[in-house]
């Protein structure tokens, strides 16, 4: 029996389980698709949020706020890429600014540092926003991070720690018999004293199966433009308009590969699975940010993209014991700022409502470490001559567009997170995602992966079951 099962495998589910391999715990993790942080975590603005925005005294305040003081040392013993570049809140129009005001003081009321600045003053540090600017509310505390290497790591380091990881299977029923839980899956059947729900959108569906529950998980889709990295300090910091009800607004940002993102929007929709794009939304995406932004290049565009976010009914997070079913525990409409939340989500779930079910005694050999990874195109030519003497694969490169090398990518698929798709692949090296999308490196990473998973190139896929790449063999 295990201790504890999680379902899930996104940035909640990554906190989560890295927290919980500090302790002598036998935990198992569930994920339905191929590869962790493959759905909410992985489509999003990649924000670490300063916690300005959020109503005082919410959960979202509360773990916005805990979770970006934690972003320095966690991405430091994660080996994840961050950066505390500030964001910008613009007021375009001088009726705006008394809600810049308000902003100000919901952002000192929830301790975070702002200051407002005037259109000059914002002027002076973004020189590509509009003319018409008329002042902005500065918080320096906000950043940017890689949201794919930030879950594979941290499940690389709860893995490391003990934790177990079952990809590709989905949680088909879950029954309470007397002091522990029977979990039955697409591959099986598993018992646990406890069960945490970290399902994202589909969040309500597993919460269902063990409770009648008075809130709803309605997704809510975003589109983005990606452009190629073009410029460097086109924008300097994380550009925000005023927010609505809809959410904060579509944004432009630097990425941390250099990349610029412009979005997302914000649309109900019915498919918790509709990752589609449309042209009306996307003109209506690049018409709102060219507001803020007017001289954006968007013939530097190298594709669009879609994600969900799981949004409550309650209008807050739900992280909670079940109130009818002892020992269920729901981290639920988990959205923006969930990203920037999910450490201290995870901290709070292990420490106050775990611990209050089980004993917990912490392991004296707990790594927070993951080892350390290479990325030849940023390091000293001196040292990088030196690691290519000692591998030549340091010197091979398999994405040109991202300067990946095959030593890279031998290094991800020798670790304990395995990278089973194409997908999973690109996500950890960023292979495939260049000016070209895959185009010239897609089939290296495809035959690598063949070698390494000791299949047939026909046989592996580019992410979820039934998306292979080849069709048949034609010599």
């Amino acid at each position: 029996m295990e201790d504890i099962i999680i379902i899930g495998g996104g940035a909640v589910g990554a906190f989560v389980a890295r927290n919980l391999s500090r302790y002598e715990l036998n935990v198992l993790v569930l994920e339905k698709e191929n590869d962790v942080g493959d759905a909410t975590s992985m489509a999003n603005s990649a924000i670490v949020h300063s916690g300005y925005d959020p109503v005082p005294g919410t959960k979202k305040a509360r773990f916005n706020v805990e979770g970006n003081k934690m972003f320095p040392k966690l991405c430091e013993e994660l080996d994840v890429e961050f950066e505390q570049c500030g964001s910008l809140t613009l007021a375009i129009e001088d009726k705006q600014l008394q809600m810049l005001k308000d902003l100000e003081a919901r952002g000192k009321e929830n301790g975070v540092p702002v200051q407002l600045l005037s259109g000059d003053e914002v002027k002076a540090l973004e020189p590509n926003v509009t003319p018409e600017v008329k002042g902005g509310l500065l918080c320096p505390t906000a950043g940017i991070v890689n949201p794919f290497t930030l879950v594979a790591h941290a499940f690389e380091n709860a893995i490391d720690n003990g934790v177990k990881l079952h990809l590709s299977e989905e949680v088909l029923g879950i029954e309470k018999k007397g002091d522990h839980f029977v979990v039955k899956t697409n591959k099986g059947l598993y018992e646990a004293k406890l069960v945490i729900n970290c399902a994202g959108v589909a969040s309500e569906e597993i919460a269902k199966m063990v409770d009648d529950i008075p809130w709803t998980v309605h997704p809510r889709k975003g589109e983005y433009y990606v452009l190629d990295h073009f410029a460097p300090g086109f924008v300097n910091h994380v550009l925000f308009p005023l927010p609505s009800e809809k959410g904060k607004g579509i944004l432009v940002t630097h990425t941390t590969s250099g990349n610029y993102l412009v979005g997302p929007s914000s649309e109900w929709v019915e498919d918790k699975d509709d990752h589609s794009t449309d042209k009306e939304t996307l003109n209506n995406v690049r018409a709102q940010a060219t507001m803020m932004v007017p001289n954006i290049p968007f013939r530097e565009q190298i594709r669009t993209f879609a994600g969900l976010r799981a949004t409550p009914s309650t209008h807050d997070f739900i992280i909670e014991e079940s109130e009818h079913t002892p020992g269920f525990i729901n981290c639920a409409g988990i959205e923006s700022p969930g990203l920037v939340s999910s450490p201290a989500i995870g901290r709070y779930v292990v420490e106050e409502l775990v611990r209050a079910k089980l004993p917990l005694k912490e392991k004296k050999d707990f790594n927070p470490r993951v080892k350390k990874y290479v990325s030849v195109a940023k390091l000293p030519e001196e040292e990088k001559e030196r690691l290519i003497k000692e591998n030549p694969h340091y010197g091979e490169m398999i994405c040109n567009c991202e300067k990946v090398s095959l030593g890279e990518i031998e290094d991800v698929l020798s670790r304990s997170l395995p990278a089973l798709t194409i997908k999973a692949v690109k996500k950890r090296t960023r292979a495939g995602f260049g000016k070209c999308q895959g185009g010239f490196c897609q089939p290296k990473v495809l035959f690598l992966l063949a070698k390494h998973l000791g299949v047939s190139p026909l046989d592996v896929l580019y992410d979820r079951n039934g998306s292979q790449i080849l069709d048949k063999e034609s010599k």
